[in-house]
């Protein structure tokens, strides 16, 4: 999984044509370790998704433009549009259900 500066990720939203996840992180947050843990699975399932990481610490306008409350958080853009923004990661099967459809686009 890449990890994006906030310059990065915000040129990807930009892009507007794009479908992609990304994961917000802390690197002492115990769930988000779990969280990443369980994206790791997912992306030896399907190496191809669009799946990018960011170190929560480093954004700071993407935390407030975004209105991020805790992490971990995942956060699902279609066509460079949020859409979702996911706090709970109940499993992997979970998971990997909401981020396949991003694999297609």
């Amino acid at each position: 999984m890449k990890e994006l500066t906030q310059q990065q990720l915000l040129e990807c939203v930009n892009k507007q044509e794009a479908s992609f996840a990304v994961f917000l992180f802390t690197p002492f947050c115990g769930t988000c370790k779990v969280t990443e843990r369980m994206l790791d699975i997912i992306l030896t399932m399907q190496p191809n998704l669009p799946l990018y990481k960011s170190n929560i610490n480093f954004l700071p306008q993407i935390s407030r433009e975004w209105q991020i409350t805790s992490v971990p958080c995942i956060v699902i853009f279609e066509q460079g549009k949020e859409k979702e923004l996911m706090y709970r990661m109940q499993s992997v099967d979970e998971l990997y259900r909401k981020l396949l459809p991003l694999s297609s686009k």
